[in-house]
């Protein structure tokens, strides 16, 4: 948990909280069709759940703020491209909001998908 102490006193950030900035960020991501579990037993505890930090991990050490991402990408995109800018609006939404740098973001694309677009 990272700790900030003010004039006005403390503010805690919960890697939970973070998670859920990083996750709002993917969802607006081009390319990106939804997020993944890591394993199968995750998927079935977060399909359970409805966890709305699923297919994101948050460590926070040392004030090192570390995100691995699980994404599955539309398929025909260019997926290092997607990747890229997941990492990039991740990393700068977190940022934004915390006023904290992100030491590291590993974006894994999980699957493709293919829409039916008509």
């Amino acid at each position: 948990m990272n700790n900030q102490t003010t004039d006005l006193g403390e503010i805690h950030i919960t890697p939970q909280a973070i998670a859920s900035i990083a996750y709002q960020a993917v969802q607006r991501s081009y390319g990106v069709v939804g997020l993944a579990s890591k394993n199968i037993a995750d998927g079935l505890a977060h399909a359970l759940v409805h966890d709305p930090t699923h297919g994101i991990d948050v460590e926070y050490k040392d004030k090192l703020i570390n995100i691995d991402i699980y994404i599955i990408i539309e398929y025909g995109t260019r997926i290092k491209s997607v990747a890229a800018s997941v990492a990039n609006t991740v990393r700068y939404q977190v940022e934004k909001s915390l006023g904290l740098p992100v030491n590291e973001i590993n974006v894994h694309v999980q699957g493709l998908r293919i829409s039916n677009h008509g």
